[in-house]
């Protein structure tokens, strides 16, 4: 049998050992590369490349989209569902790497880690002080999940051992991991006004976007934390960077923006942040993951097997 023609994404090609790519005749396709068309029968992108209509209409075999991300908003899944498409992600690859980016930014506004850095390389640093840039701590304090997916609780499960009570949001009960971690199931509005530190981990849908706004932290504690690896669209970053400068918010730590690469530039300026470039999966043994699963969703689906993980369907 030939070898199914198939799009991948060109930075993949050093995370792919060549028998993951068996009996696929790929194309790499570069980040800055138009999506080619042809007869495809599956193309494996990054989150950073659009795949709908226009890219269907020039992919008339196209089987499956295997989506490198834990997310699908870079797919037009409606579309796709309605050509038969199969669409897929890789969600469990990035747990672990991820929540630990979020506890990294919970731990690094807490203890105020960025400001300083930057006092001791601008030379300003005195020497100890009784009130040199006092944190939080964290022992005692409620952590809140926006959110309680496979991240969500991971995130939780990483407070336990800090002493933390733990809050979350979500469409149903989660049991198990209410058991292990203590954890109480609430609804949004006392999310907000009990966490100390709030992390978000819903997906980037029509209900949540811009769900932190003016209004939402009007209602959080003044030195509460916000944390974001989700997506960028969840929060109104102009929002965000007011409540930063008039102080109604203790800090924030991101990895996601609305208009990525390009970053608010109030949110820039604006103090007691931590801002890092959506690295939330940048660990090489998570990209290896990643690249793995989608291959392995191509290969289920030309196989005329279930993927691995299909968004609907």
């Amino acid at each position: 049998m030939a070898p199914h023609p198939v799009l991948v994404a060109a930075e993949l090609q050093p995370l792919l050992e060549p028998a993951q790519l068996e009996g696929l005749d790929v194309t790499w396709i570069a980040a800055d590369q138009p999506t080619p068309k042809g007869d495809y029968v599956a193309i494996v992108p990054l989150l950073t490349r659009w795949v709908g209509g226009t890219e269907f209409k020039g992919l008339p075999k196209l089987k499956i989209v295997a989506n490198c991300a834990a997310g699908h908003d870079n797919v037009d899944v409606v579309a796709a569902e309605l050509r038969g498409i199969k669409v897929t992600n890789t969600p469990d690859a990035l747990v672990d790497a991820t929540a630990d980016l979020a506890w990294a930014l919970i731990l690094a506004c807490a203890r105020r880690v960025v400001e300083g850095t930057e006092l001791v390389r601008s030379g300003k640093w005195s020497g100890w002080h009784p009130e040199l840039l006092l944190g939080t701590e964290l022992r005692g304090r409620t952590l809140g999940l926006l959110g309680a997916g496979r991240i969500g609780q991971a995130v939780g499960r990483r407070a336990v051992p800090f002493g933390m009570r733990i809050v979350y949001t979500a469409r149903n009960p989660r049991p198990e991991f209410e058991r292990e971690t203590g954890a109480a199931r609430v609804e949004l509005p006392r999310l907000l006004k009990e966490s100390d530190v709030l992390s978000l981990h819903v997906p980037a849908v029509p209900e949540t976007e811009g769900i932190i706004n003016s209004d939402t932290l009007g209602q959080m504690k003044p030195t509460a934390i916000l944390v974001n690896t989700a997506r960028g669209d969840l929060i109104r970053e102009e929002a965000l960077a007011l409540a930063l400068e008039q102080g109604r918010l203790g800090a924030a730590g991101l990895d996601v923006y609305a208009d990525e690469p390009h970053v608010h530039p109030r949110l820039i300026a604006a103090p007691r942040i931590v801002l890092v470039p959506h690295i939330g999966s940048a660990t090489p043994e998570t990209r290896r993951e990643m690249a793995r699963i989608a291959v392995a969703n191509v290969h289920a689906v030309l196989s005329r097997r279930p993927p691995l993980n299909p968004v609907f369907g």
